[in-house]
């Protein structure tokens, strides 16, 4: 497999290649390096905390009183952060790199939040479940999780009053795409998840006297549906395998949406939903690897930090600055912006945000400081320690780099050859000038000069 293709795949289903495993690869075929990739994601590792606080109070002796309500609370937020910075650590350095990745995306895509910590982490443990497995069983899975039935109201879906906010967005977003369904369809098949709830340990019960048990007309077929038969409906239409694909295709190739592509992708995944199939079909077309889908998808900020950490380990002291640094450059793991998440594509960009990623690898990796911008100011003023950084503007980043790691992984790296493995697309002439005027004087230091540029940002 040609070098470039073993390293535009890595940086689509991972965060990049070292030099070290990118030379045993390119020795493969291609279909035996896709293979290993899904081999070594067979395995589910759920990513857990310590709940054990929070279980004791949520356990059948529990009283919903302010302090116990508060406690749960309190410990949740404190518990969520620690499940960011895990989730980021395991991105970083897992072997299930297809499945994390696709956890990634499809956190995206079932968009959901909880203040309570229980049934978030179980929520995000659902999705790496199902990440590579049936589509069906993955969406009834979602749909009886206690953090959806609350994020979108199931809960409060009763027979005598249909909430309508879940099975708008089972449509809207999670399977169809706008304007594949109607109103009446929206109002049918919210009758059939009526009874939808959870215990307070947060497993899915099923309110009998809840649910709506008269018959239903969905999609123009008639019966005492439940959630689950609105669900197998959807899916009969292939409409459902295309919505998924074409996000797929904007997630892993290209922004741009190629029909053919996109089609020939829908008629794999239609013809049994399994996800682990329609990806193995994509990572082996040879349309993948077009040199007009190489380096041309603008990395998220999660693709961005993990990149990094995965090229250089890097330890916040404070993992407090980890979210800090995230929230700057607009994506915040378990916090989406809403239902419908993040818009991904040029939406990560704007003049905030470019400086701010320009400037990151030599904050973190040197140990240095991060201003925050004034309101009214275009842009956020950053200055290293050596420039009399003021404290009062801004806040210290406490980082351990691991360099004697990365050294070890690029020691048969020449030093000019250093851009074609931490970059993912070719440089402009601007950026090779800007780079001649700078001093070469190690590998660490040139490693930060290239993460430092613009085509770093892209994948």
């Amino acid at each position: 497999m040609k070098i470039k293709h073993v390293q535009h795949l890595y940086w689509r289903i991972g965060f990049g290649i070292l030099p070290t495993e990118l030379e045993k690869l390119s020795r493969k075929n291609k279909k035996a390096v896709v293979n290993n990739l899904l081999n070594a994601s067979k395995t589910i590792t759920p990513l857990k905390l310590d709940t054990s606080e929070l279980d004791d109070l949520l356990s059948g002796s529990y009283e919903k009183t302010r302090e116990n309500i508060k406690k749960v609370q309190t410990i949740s937020r404190q518990k969520t952060k620690e499940l960011n910075v895990a989730w980021v650590d395991r991105l970083t350095g897992t072997k299930e790199l297809l499945r994390e990745k696709m956890t990634l995306f499809w956190a995206n895509h079932f968009v959901c939040e909880d203040n309570n910590y229980v049934y978030s982490q179980q929520f995000h443990n659902t999705l790496r479940t199902h990440a590579l497995g049936d589509f069906k069983d993955f969406v009834k899975a979602i749909s009886k999780e206690a953090a959806m039935t609350k994020y979108l109201n199931t809960k409060q879906n009763r027979k005598q009053k249909p909430n309508e906010n879940f099975a708008r967005e089972l449509m809207e977003l999670f399977t169809l795409g706008v304007g594949n369904y109607t109103e009446d369809d929206i109002k049918e098949s919210a009758r059939a998840f009526t009874g939808y709830s959870h215990n307070l340990q947060g497993n899915f019960v099923f309110r009998k006297r809840q649910h709506d048990e008269g018959s239903k007309t969905f999609f123009g077929r008639s019966g005492n549906f439940d959630g689950d038969d609105i669900i197998n409906i959807i899916l009969e239409n292939k409409q459902c395998a295309k919505f998924i694909c074409e996000k797929m295709y904007r997630y892993f190739v290209n922004d741009i949406i190629d029909e053919n592509h996109v089609n020939s992708m829908a008629d794999v995944f239609y013809a049994d939903y399994d996800i682990e199939n329609v990806m193995r079909y994509m990572m082996l077309s040879d349309w993948f690897y077009d040199e007009k889908n190489i380096g041309t998808k603008i990395k998220s900020p999660i693709e961005f930090l993990v990149g990094i950490k995965h090229t250089v380990p890097v330890n916040f002291k404070n993992p407090k600055q980890l979210l800090y640094i995230q929230k700057l450059l607009g994506q915040i793991l378990l916090n989406p912006p809403n239902v419908a998440g993040w818009k991904g594509g040029r939406n990560w960009i704007d003049s905030n945000t470019i400086v701010m990623r320009l400037k990151l690898p030599s904050l973190i990796l040197n140990n240095a400081y991060i201003s925050k911008a004034k309101k009214g100011t275009s842009d956020t003023v950053m200055e290293t320690k050596k420039q009399g950084f003021k404290k009062k503007f801004g806040k210290h980043f406490k980082t351990e780099s691991d360099w004697n790691y990365f050294n070890n992984q690029f020691k048969n790296v020449d030093i000019n050859d250093l851009g074609n493995h931490i970059l993912a697309c070719g440089m402009s002439k601007a950026a090779g000038e800007y780079l001649k005027t700078l001093s070469k004087l190690s590998k660490q230091e040139h490693c930060v000069q290239l993460m430092s540029l613009p085509e770093y940002q892209m994948c």
